[in-house]
């Protein structure tokens, strides 16, 4: 089948790739002439494990172009999977997935299927297809379905190659069938439901996944506070087959480019209809205070961050992804910046990435070692697995004053007690077996 798909970041291309594997002909649309030449070189332009070898396996099969009239004009199908970013108010940025839809109307030639794969208000797939019959240049007939991704960054491959479920929403027979044959050879339940409940299950799903992570956040930050261990309350919860062990990772919260966007979304939404989803609201307010619970437990080791050496263990949201959207550093490191802080910092794929942002006021090294030498503290924001294997007796001896402050448990604390450290995590015992005279 042509398949042509507009956009080429996390959800565009990993689409694209996926199913030119699956052995579709695949034409991948995007604005950026320096992105469509990097993907015509086999080259991706952004880290996800997997992809680029899935690319170049595929590249007779996949064809990249900024030439959208020529992509569209006699495709069978059309996946629209640009961004929708965050607005101000927390509503979703509809301007990419509009401005396409406008373009495919002046551009196809045939009959086509238009699938939103964006994940977009609910209702907006109905305005969608609105947008594209107003706006058509032939006499063609186009069927708008909504086809949510459920991938998550760093597994984005696996999730689509091998996805829970496929979630088909269509107001016609035609439309899912055309894409059920798009899906014929994903080893995959399908999910045949209508538009608006298409576009309910992905915000739902996500939203559910953030409720968990915050409900699980709470409880750790309360069993610091009794005595009790989070890893043993979340182990012992995990074998109820209601609850699952899945997203109960106690931590400093979740960030990337789906949760904390969708969360605010769909409370922006239920608010436009004058009705509060206080649990979402809830899960918010959790995630936001709970990024900042390292700079928090660093004020009980020193009054100020002032004049210190501060390491910074991982940068991006989360191991197996450069990607930096709503990660906890930046809100922290801002933090430590105008404190005074002298911050070194270390991450395997993200750095390049952080340098945009902040070239100059924090150095980067190469090695783990290299960042926590002569630290006066260490924060761990990220559970890369080089942090996780790491030595523990190195902390003590590279370190100034061996403090580490944990936001990810990367650690057992069995391990840490034969140290010379403090260790300070979350929802668990802080050990301290290093005495220091602290200012």
């Amino acid at each position: 089948m042509k398949v042509t798909v507009a956009g080429t970041g996390y959800v565009g291309l990993v689409t694209g790739v996926c199913l030119a594997e699956h052995g579709h002909s695949v034409t991948c649309v995007d604005v950026d002439d320096k992105k469509v030449a990097l993907l015509k070189t086999g080259i991706s332009p952004i880290y996800e494990p997997g992809l680029e070898e899935l690319m170049v396996k595929n590249m007779d099969r996949l064809n990249f172009t900024t030439e959208y009239k020529e992509a569209y004009k006699d495709a069978d199908v059309i996946f629209i999977g640009v961004g929708t970013p965050e607005k101000k108010d927390g509503s979703a940025n509809l301007g990419y997935v509009y401005g396409v839809s406008e373009q495919i109307a002046g551009s196809i030639e045939k009959d086509c299927v238009v699938v939103v794969k964006s994940t977009v208000p609910i209702g907006t797939n109905d305005k969608i297809e609105d947008l594209i019959k107003f706006n058509l240049a032939k006499d063609v007939n186009v069927y708008v379905a909504s086809n949510p991704e459920f991938l998550a960054q760093g597994t984005a491959v696996e999730d689509t190659l091998h996805a829970s479920r496929i979630v088909i929403g269509v107001e016609d027979d035609f439309a899912g069938e055309i894409l059920k044959e798009v899906y014929k050879n994903f080893d995959a339940p399908i999910v045949v439901t209508n538009r608006k409940s298409a576009e309910m299950i992905k915000y739902a799903s996500n939203d559910f996944l953030a409720l968990k992570i915050s409900f699980i956040n709470e409880i750790a930050n309360l069993c610091e506070i009794i005595g009790a261990d989070i890893e043993d309350v979340a182990d012992g919860m995990g074998y109820d087959g209601r609850i699952g062990n899945r997203f109960l990772n106690a931590g400093i919260g979740y960030g990337g480019s789906c949760f904390p966007k969708d969360t605010k979304a769909l409370h922006w939404l239920a608010n436009f209809h004058d009705y509060e989803l206080k649990t979402v609201k809830a899960a918010i307010d959790v995630n936001e205070n709970q990024k900042l619970k390292l700079v928090k437990k660093s004020r009980k080791y020193f009054d100020s961050l002032k004049g210190l050496n501060v390491a910074v263990l991982g940068l991006t949201f989360k191991p197996g992804t450069d990607d930096l959207r709503e990660a906890p550093t930046l809100v922290n490191i801002p933090i430590m910046i105008e404190d005074g802080a002298n911050i070194k910092a270390w991450d395997p794929v993200g750095v390049e990435n952080f340098k945009n942002k902040y070239p100059d006021e924090i150095t980067y090294c190469n090695t783990i070692e290299d960042t926590i030498k002569d630290a006066d503290l260490c924060f761990i924001f990220t559970e890369w697995d080089e942090v996780k294997s790491f030595d523990l007796s190195k902390y003590s001896e590279l370190m100034k004053t061996p403090i580490v402050l944990d936001g990810r448990n990367c650690y057992d604390l069995t391990r840490v007690r034969k140290e010379n450290m403090i260790y300070d995590s979350v929802g668990r015992e802080t050990i301290n077996s290093f005495e220091v005279s602290l200012v």
